[in-house]
């Protein structure tokens, strides 16, 4: 079975895959600072309550936008799974073009995304990842990947917000009745989420523009049905868009040897 791993800013995805389907798919709140030891715990009860052992997993893939918490994520892999993950990065092989100007500054959320909404839908198309940033990636007929656009995420613009207006407070992201508001958290809903209605919307129909051809628009990411209630633009939801990015990258990939020696090394990155 193979052990996924989705690093984000925000949380840390962990999945197993067997077979076509996922035996289980759990979260955890991201902190750099937490250690193997202490996601093993947590992760092996969850395995157990879902009939699996450590010795059922034969492989492992990580990605993650955090770089911090790579050493501790790869060493939950070796000490508690006995296997070496992969990691994904642009060096990889992709099965596609990585055509922007620095590959290896692209986030592997970004890749990822791309790889698992080409096998699935076929390009071009737009993935809009509604994540801690807001990520607008473009993936060309051939499965390329063309780059995109990347905008403070709906989390970050409320806290953003809330911390440099002394007189406004934390709200919570719901879809207000009207855009008109009467009092200031209504203006606030308002703003905020009719405002990145008209975000969505405008990207989109600028990176069609630049493009110059239909492009399908698939969200993914914990906000996405929130979103794609309010406008024609996003097509399609997959929910699972990265874990399915990570299954394909290992595929595609031969695993890495694992090294009992490897336990003790240093390596943060």
């Amino acid at each position: 079975m193979l052990l996924v791993v989705d690093a984000g800013n925000t949380n840390i995805v962990f999945a197993v895959r067997e077979g076509e389907g996922w035996r289980g798919i759990w979260r955890v709140a991201t902190d750099p600072q937490r250690t193997s030891d202490e996601y093993a715990v947590w992760l092996l009860a969850l395995l157990g309550h879902s009939g699996l052992k450590p010795v059922d997993i034969d492989a492992a893939v990580i990605g993650t936008v955090v770089p911090a918490a790579l050493y501790h994520l790869r060493r939950l892999c070796r000490d508690w799974f006995e296997v070496e993950p992969l990691i994904a990065r642009a060096t990889l092989d992709w099965g596609f073009v990585i055509d922007v100007e620095q590959p290896n500054e692209v986030g592997a959320d970004r890749l990822l995304n791309a790889l698992a909404a080409h096998q699935r839908y076929h390009g071009p198309l737009v993935v809009i990842d509604f994540g801690t940033a807001t990520t607008f990636d473009v993936v060309g007929t051939d499965g390329a990947y063309l780059g995109g656009a990347i905008a403070p995420g709906i989390n970050l613009s409320i806290e953003a917000l809330h911390r440099a207006a002394a007189r406004l407070p934390r709200i919570g992201i719901g879809r207000p009745q009207s855009a008109i508001g009467r009092a200031t958290v209504p203006a606030m809903q308002s703003g905020i989420y009719w405002g990145y209605v008209g975000l969505i919307e405008g990207l989109v129909e600028r990176i069609r523009a630049e493009y110059g051809a239909p492009l399908k628009v698939i969200a993914t990411g914990g906000l996405a049905p929130l979103f794609a209630e309010a406008t024609p633009v996003i097509e399609t939801i997959d929910p699972d868009l990265t874990l399915e990015g990570l299954r394909l990258l290992a595929a595609r990939n031969a695993p890495p040897v694992f090294s009992r020696g490897r336990h003790g090394d240093t390596e943060h990155g």
